[in-house]
């Protein structure tokens, strides 16, 4: 009797040796891979948050690769691809959940953790996250490839050496805690709305990859579904979940999921959507790198390269704006050039304004022409000025030196003369003022007024005599 010739996924399940027998455990493993409820798969997924979320706002790409080594998300993803192929129903509603709760649990922690830091700046690592492309696509395409082989090998052939390079070329918590930054900073839409079309990228791309590379080595055959049929249900039993939905019409269609048309359908369409702005996005990057190209070739003939000082470039939709400051003179004609030249490249309209800088002998120049005239000297105060500025010194240290107790100050005279300063009290006592005391105020006015040469004059005045009462009996 001929053997039957094998079908084309057996050759590719030997090419890639897996062993028949593996594929029954390798079920089971993904299958418990998809559960939410398990306190080992929360820790992994709150620390893998807080790590990715630190590194963002650290801006270091190291710290951010950590994070992707621990995250856990690539269990329920795969199992969501291996639902599919295996048209196994309740592993792909126990996946979905498992995944949405995931999601939320990652973006909330995330959020909490940005809301607390005293500063949300966004950084270039938070920035590269937020305008995916067709490439990013492709990425996540091939990583989900190498991590459904590696799943399906069991860990044999460089498998386990294999998976942190998965893990890094995938990239699930980064753009998640990424949505979690523009939510925690503010509810930044730009940046939740491309992390999060990142997220759904990177999430659709390993679902479809997974789908083919199980539904190729056959995980769907009648023998692995025997096979873990008995040890599935034993494992889903204690699950919530499946005590929630076992007594349900859903229950007896738990391993059906679906003609392989409707599924390979749904996930087309699903890549589809995605396509779109996806597209968009790349065509974009690519005008962009274009257009700054042809700004660099463009400045270039410009001068030397050391005549340039400073750029700044614009790009819109419609044209590009390019703004050049230069340390020499630049020709007319030559500037009209590279404007013609941006213009060929790019298929926009370019306006190219080039400002000169002034070298030291021209500033010199100006700084010489427009020097401000000097300002004329006040006027000579007046003789008045003087006089109440020369009594207003007099006053103070006359009020603290003189003996109020002793005498009645009743005037004082500020005189000027060819031999120094003069000062003339008049004051009313019942007995004049004694040497001592008149040597000690004409020093402390001398020393107060800075006038070592000042001379005092006291001129004593008795107070009036009181009229006496006359009466009579």
């Amino acid at each position: 009797m001929t053997p039957a010739t094998p079908s084309a996924r057996e050759r590719i399940e030997r090419l890639l040796h897996i062993e028949p027998d593996s594929k029954p455990r390798v079920y089971l493993q993904v299958f418990k891979a998809a559960e939410f409820a398990d306190l080992n798969y929360v820790l992994e997924l709150l620390l893998s948050a807080g790590i990715a979320t630190l590194g963002l706002v650290l801006d270091s790409p190291a710290v951010v690769i950590g994070a992707m080594l621990i995250s856990p998300l690539m269990g329920p993803i795969l199992a969501a691809g291996l639902a599919f192929a295996a048209a196994d129903l309740y592993l792909g509603l126990k996946s979905l959940v498992s995944i949405v709760l995931s999601t939320l649990v990652a973006v909330l922690f995330s959020g909490f953790l940005v809301w607390l830091l005293p500063f949300q700046f966004p950084t270039d690592e938070i920035l590269a996250r937020t305008h995916p492309n067709l490439l990013d696509l492709g990425v996540a395409l091939l990583s989900g490839l190498a991590g459904s082989i590696v799943v399906c090998r069991g860990g044999g052939g460089g498998g386990v050496t294999a998976l942190p390079g998965v893990a890094i070329a995938v990239a699930l918590m980064p753009p998640l805690c990424t949505v979690g930054f523009g939510l925690g900073s503010g509810l930044n839409w730009a940046i939740v709305s491309g992390a999060g079309l990142l997220y759904l990228t990177n999430f659709a791309a390993i679902v479809t990859s997974a789908f083919v590379v199980f539904f190729i080595v056959r995980m769907d055959s009648p023998d692995v579904r025997m096979k873990i049929g008995y040890t599935e249900l034993e494992a889903a039993s204690p699950d919530r979940l499946y005590r929630l939905l076992a007594n349900t019409r859903l229950a007896k269609s738990f391993g059906d999921l679906g003609q392989l048309r409707w599924r390979t359908l749904m996930l087309v369409a699903t890549l589809l959507v995605l396509f779109v702005p996806l597209r968009k996005s790349l065509y974009q990057l690519r005008d962009e790198t274009v257009s700054r190209a042809a700004v660099r070739d463009a400045i270039r003939t410009l001068g030397p390269a050391d005549m340039l000082l400073t750029q700044q470039l614009d790009l819109m939709p419609d044209r590009i704006a390019v703004r050049v400051v230069v340390a020499g003179s630049v020709p007319d004609d030559k500037i009209r050039q590279a404007e013609r030249a941006i213009i060929q490249r790019t298929g926009k309209q370019a306006t190219l304004t080039v400002r000169k800088v002034a070298s030291e002998e021209e500033l010199a120049a100006l700084r010489e022409r427009f020097r401000p005239a000097p300002a004329p000297p006040p006027p000579p105060p007046t003789l008045e000025s003087l006089r109440a500025e020369s009594l207003a010194r007099l006053e103070k240290p006359l009020k603290q030196a003189w003996p109020s107790e002793a005498a009645t100050l009743l005037g004082y005279e500020l005189g000027l003369g060819s031999d120094g300063l003069m000062v003339r009290l008049r004051y009313e006592s019942a007995k004049p003022l004694d040497g001592p005391s008149q040597e000690i105020l004409q020093r402390f006015l001398q020393n107060a007024l800075q006038a070592p040469g000042l001379r005092l004059i006291l001129e004593h005045q008795r107070p009036a005599a009181k009229p006496r009462r006359t009466g009579g009996k």
